[in-house]
C-alpha cells in the first residue's frame, strides 16, 4: 500500500469560530475553506491543555499532560517520550519541523529528522509558574491588557518575521522533496509547518489589516463582569489584569480586527503550503491537516487569550483533506492527542509500534465518513493562574469542568453553545452531573497531581537560577547550515549544481 505524505499546518491560538469554514460571517480564509470543502471538518476538536507548550507536547506524544509531566510553558518535554516523528521515521518517512513547537529542554528535535528554523519562544525553564504563590503576577511573561490596548497595524513584527521565515523554509524543504523524487527517491514525508499567528500581540501587516473595516468585526457575543465570573475564570481575569484594566469598545474592536487580519495572514500560509505541494506534484498523495494548539477568547465572557476550557479557548480547528478522506463534517468529540495514532494509521503502522501507552485513537474512521463509537475529549490544565489542576471532559454534547476548590460546571452545548448556563445543579442533569463527578474522581488524584506540579516547579526554578548564573548552555535551537555546500562553489561544476537545483528538471531530448 502506498504511504501518503502528511503535511500539518498549525496555527497558534486560532479558535475555529474565527474561520470561514466554521461559519464566521466576515473572515476571509479561502485556503482553509477550500480544504474543508474537499475534506473532513471536525466540529468538536479540542486541545488537551489550553496553553502553548503543554498542548503541543500532548499533540506530539499522543499522551495527556499528566502522564508526561508537561504542565506549563516551562515544563521539559523529555527526550525519552516517543513522538509521532519517531514513529513515522521508523515507518519509512522523512520528517521535518518548520516553525514553532515550544520544545523545552536540551532535546530540540524530538524525532524530527530535519528542523529548519529556530523556535520563537524560550527553550529553558524561565516561564515556570509558582503554585505556592498563585496570585502573584510575573510581569515579564504573563499576559496583560496592554497587549489589547496596543493592537493595530505595523509593517513588521517579530511574529511576521518569524512566520515568513517558516513559510520560506517549509516551502524550500518541500521543493527539495520534489528534487529527491526527480532523482528517484520516493520515500514518503511528513512535514509540520507551525506558525505563530494569529497569537497575540494583535498587530497585523497593513495589507491584511486593510482587508477588513470596523464594520466587518463582530463584537463578543457574551460578556461577564468580574463579579459574575466563576472562581477559576475570575482568577484568570485577575491574572491577565482584565479585572481592573478596563477596555473600551474601540480597543476591543481594534484587537478583534487585527486578529481577523492575522487569521487571513495565516490562511495565506496554508495556501503557500498547498501550492508547494502542487508544484512538486505531491498534492494528490498528501493528507493535509490544518489545526491549532488552542484558541483565543478574544473578549468572549470578558476573557482574553486562553488558559480555560470554554469553547473559544479549548476548541481548535481540525480539517483533513487528501487521499482516503471523505467530504463532510464529523460531530464526535476528539482532540489533538488523537493525531499521533491517526498518523501511524495513515502510515500503515499498528499499535505494536507504540513505546508508551497512547491516550488517543485514530481519527481515520471519522475521516473516511465512518461511525466512531468514541465521542469524548479530555483536557487538563496545570499552569499559571490556578493553584490546583483543572480538568475537562467533553462527552457528546455535554462539557464538565472541575477544579477541587471551585464549584463544578456543566454545560449542554447542544442547547447552550455560548455556555451561559451552568446546569450542574439542574435536576434534569442530575444523573449526568453525578456520573461526571465519579469519572473525575476515578480518573485523577488531584492532590497527588498538585504535589507533583509543585515539586517540578521548585526543581525548575532552582535549575533556571543556576542556568542564569552560567551553568550549562542555552537550549534555544539553531538550525544547522553549511553555506559552503550551497548554491555554486569552487569545488562544484556549476552546470551540475544548476541541474540539481532546477525543478522540475529539464526533460532529456532525443536528437
Amino acid at each position: 500500500m502506498t504511504q501518503p505524505n502528511i503535511v500539518v499546518i498549525m496555527a497558534d491560538q486560532l479558535a475555529p469560530h474565527f474561520c470561514g469554514a466554521y461559519g464566521h460571517p466576515t473572515v476571509k480564509t479561502p485556503n482553509i475553506d477550500a480544504l474543508a470543502a474537499r475534506g473532513m471538518r471536525f466540529d468538536a476538536a479540542y486541545c488537551n491543555s489550553p496553553l502553548c507548550a503543554p498542548s503541543r507536547f500532548a499533540f506530539m506524544s499522543g499522551q495527556l499532560i499528566s502522564r508526561i509531566a508537561a504542565y506549563d510553558n516551562a515544563s521539559e518535554f523529555r527526550a525519552s517520550v516517543p513522538t509521532f516523528a519517531h514513529y513515522l521515521k521508523a515507518l519509512g518517512y522523512r520528517t521535518c519541523l518548520s516553525g514553532k513547537m515550544h520544545f523545552v529542554g536540551p532535546d530540540q528535535k524530538h524525532g524530527f529528522q530535519d528542523r529548519v528554523t529556530t523556535d520563537i519562544y524560550p527553550a529553558d525553564f524561565a516561564w515556570t509558574p509558582d503554585w505556592e504563590a498563585p496570585d502573584e503576577r510575573i510581569d515579564k511573561w504573563y499576559h496583560n491588557m496592554q497587549t489589547v490596548k496596543e493592537s493595530g497595524e505595523a509593517v513588521a513584527t517579530f511574529q511576521t518575521d518569524y512566520d515568513d521565515e517558516v513559510e520560506f523554509a517549509a516551502r524550500r524543504w518541500l521543493i527539495d522533496r520534489g528534487r529527491d523524487r526527480a532523482a528517484g527517491d520516493n520515500a514518503p514525508f511528513c512535514m509540520v509547518a507551525s506558525f505563530i499567528h494569529p497569537h497575540d500581540p494583535y498587530v497585523a501587516k497593513p495589507e491584511w489589516w486593510n482587508l477588513y473595516s470596523d464594520a466587518d468585526v463582530p463584537m463578543p457575543e457574551f460578556t461577564l463582569t468580574p463579579e459574575e465570573q466563576d472562581p477559576f475564570s475570575r482568577r484568570v481575569m485577575d491574572g491577565i489584569e482584565a479585572s481592573y484594566v478596563p477596555l473600551n469598545e474601540e480597543e476591543i474592536r481594534r484587537a478583534r480586527r487585527a486578529y481577523l487580519a492575522n487569521v487571513s495572514y495565516f490562511d495565506s500560509k496554508v495556501g503557500a503550503m498547498v501550492k508547494a505541494l502542487k508544484d512538486i506534484g505531491a498534492l494528490d498523495n498528501t493528507i493535509v491537516i490544518v489545526t491549532a494548539d488552542h484558541g483565543d477568547m478574544l473578549g468572549e465572557r470578558g476573557l482574553w487569550y486562553k488558559m480555560n476550557f470554554f469553547e473559544h479557548s479549548a476548541r481548535v480547528p481540525l480539517i483533513m483533506a487528501g487521499p482516503g478522506v471523505a467530504k463532510g463534517c464529523a460531530a464526535n468529540a476528539c482532540s489533538l492527542l488523537d493525531l499521533l495514532p491517526t498518523f501511524v494509521d495513515i502510515a500503515s503502522g499498528s499499535d505494536a509500534i507504540f513505546g508508551e501507552p497512547i491516550d488517543g485513537r485514530s481519527l481515520m474512521p471519522l475521516a473516511r465518513g465512518e461511525a466512531d463509537p468514541v465521542d469524548e475529549a479530555i483536557g487538563e490544565y496545570c499552569a499559571e493562574m490556578t493553584p490546583y489542576p483543572v480538568f475537562m471532559i467533553r462527552r457528546g454534547p455535554l462539557k464538565y469542568i472541575h477544579c477541587d476548590p471551585d464549584p463544578p460546571q456543566l454545560y449542554d452545548l447542544s442547547k447552550d453553545p455560548l455556555e451561559k448556563v451552568n446546569v450542574v445543579d439542574d435536576p434534569a442533569y442530575a444523573e449526568h452531573s453525578a456520573k461526571f463527578a465519579e469519572d473525575v474522581a476515578r480518573r485523577w488524584n488531584s492532590e497527588s497531581l498538585r504535589a507533583d506540579v509543585i515539586a517540578t516547579q521548585k526543581s525548575r526554578r532552582a535549575l533556571h537560577a543556576a542556568m542564569e548564573a552560567g551553568a550549562g548552555e542555552a537550549w534555544d535551537y539553531t538550525p544547522p547550515r553549511d553555506a559552503t555546500q550551497e548554491y555554486v562553489r569552487n569545488h562544484m561544476d556549476w552546470t551540475v549544481a544548476a541541474t540539481r537545483y532546477r525543478y522540475p528538471p529539464l526533460k532529456e531530448t532525443k536528437e
